[in-house]
């Protein structure tokens, strides 16, 4: 009798045959079709052989192929497959970088970005308070105010015996380096025999009675009275004097006039001056522009006569030329030559400071504001002018608490006729 039964070897091939096609229906067996960057990735549930290139010393091992059985269901992938440990991965997107962008290039500009106060009397300088207000002194009414950032703007007082003939007046101003603790001012005034540092207290409401620190300064009949004041990193104040008109004095080295001075806040030769005495610098003219860069190195501006005026950069014991000479050449001679200079038509630069990157110089006779590009105390490009014309004669350029430059005009002080609303504090944003 004939069997109905499928014969045991025949049943074998068949059950592998479908073995096989299971496996490749399942994505078992490698394919030249498959991803191979990644992006799919092999089928975890793949068991590969070994195809890892042997350890150098380490005998290769061998690899062997199971012969699937009507009971197997996993049989070794084909060769073509690639182990998921030397799969490609996928190149990961890079992420957004969190570093702010980068400032374009270039030396800032000044965008006028409103007026802070208008209708003062020839406001000469500048002394920032810890809340951002400023006291502002008006050379021929001898008055201080105080000025808000939002406008507003306050008599605190007049300081007394203060003279006003032609450039000479209520001058400079600074706060002593202790002024939370001390709440004094310092000035430079114009009396009836001298230019003098004196020292007041302002407790917020008012000013006390002057004190004098440093008398005996040379002044003018008219002109060339210096008067900036500047406390400089080491505590120290710094003054530049004016040679009142008579150009001997400031290569005289025993005379106070035409020079800057360095003293200790009560008035004394600060310690560590050149010659022993008040001097630090000669063979100035007339400075008015003073301030310190962020790295402590001083710099000076300074009114020529008929040749250059010129930005300095301040070295104990230096000899700056006047009268000898104007604007550079004087090197070889054993003089300090300036960084930077204009003719005098262009510039007469009275205030000066420091801002991103650069010098800005506020001028007089040029009616404009000069910038300077420095860096290592070094001029690193061409100077450039704004505002020309715009706002007429230009006294005194500062940098607020704010990052802002407050810019102060002097149509009212006798040599132009004043423009409505003058004299202004302008406020500057610096932009790129």
């Amino acid at each position: 009798m004939t069997s109905s039964r499928t014969p045991y070897p025949a049943l074998r091939a068949v059950l592998v045959i479908v073995a096989l096609c299971t496996a490749t229906a399942c994505g078992l067996t490698g394919s030249g079709s498959g991803d191979t960057d990644g992006a799919g990735g092999p089928d975890r549930r793949a068991t590969p052989t070994r195809s890892a290139s042997p350890t150098p010393g380490t005998p290769t091992p061998s690899t062997t192929t199971a012969t699937p059985s009507a009971t197997t269901t996993s049989p070794t992938p084909s060769a073509r497959a690639t182990p998921p440990s030397l799969t490609r991965r996928a190149t990961p997107r890079p992420t957004a970088s969190r570093r702010p962008a980068a400032r374009p290039a270039g030396p800032a500009r000044p965008v006028v970005a409103g007026t802070i106060a208008k209708g003062l009397t020839t406001p000469w300088d500048l002394a920032f308070l810890p809340d951002g207000s400023a006291l502002l002194s008006e050379r021929d009414t001898a008055r201080v105010d105080r000025v808000t950032p939002g406008g507003k703007v306050g008599t605190v007082g007049r300081v007394p015996g203060v003279v006003h003939e032609g450039e000479g007046g209520l001058l400079g101003l600074a706060l002593s380096p202790h002024y939370s603790r001390d709440h004094l001012l310092y000035a430079y005034i114009t009396t009836r025999t001298d230019n003098r540092v004196v020292r007041m207290t302002y407790d917020g409401t008012g000013l006390g009675p002057p004190e004098a620190v440093f008398t005996g300064i040379p002044r003018g009949p008219q002109h060339h009275n210096g008067g900036r004041l500047r406390f400089g990193p080491d505590g120290y104040l710094y003054v530049p004097t004016g040679d009142g008109e008579q150009r001997a004095r400031a290569q005289n080295r025993s005379s106070l006039g035409g020079k800057i001075l360095r003293i200790t806040a009560n008035g004394k030769p600060a310690p560590g001056n050149p010659f022993g005495t008040a001097v630090w610098t000669y063979g100035h003219r007339n400075v008015e522009g003073l301030v310190f860069d962020p790295q402590g190195r001083l710099w000076a501006s300074e009114f020529g006569d008929k040749a250059a005026d010129e930005l300095n950069r301040i070295r104990a014991g230096g000899n700056y030329g006047w009268p000898v000479l104007e604007g550079r050449g004087g090197a070889r001679r054993g003089y300090v030559d300036p960084l930077a200079q204009w003719p005098t038509d262009d510039a007469s630069p009275s205030g000066l400071t420091y801002a991103d990157g650069s010098m800005w110089l506020a001028s007089l006779r040029g009616e404009r504001l000069w910038r300077v590009p420095v860096a290592g105390g070094r001029v690193t490009g061409a100077s450039k002018a704004f505002l020309v014309g715009t706002y007429g004669r230009l006294r005194h350029v500062a940098r607020a608490p704010d990052g802002s430059l407050w810019l102060l005009t002097n149509n009212t002080d006798g040599r132009v006729s004043p423009r409505p609303g003058d004299d202004r504090i302008l406020r500057l944003r610096l932009t790129r």
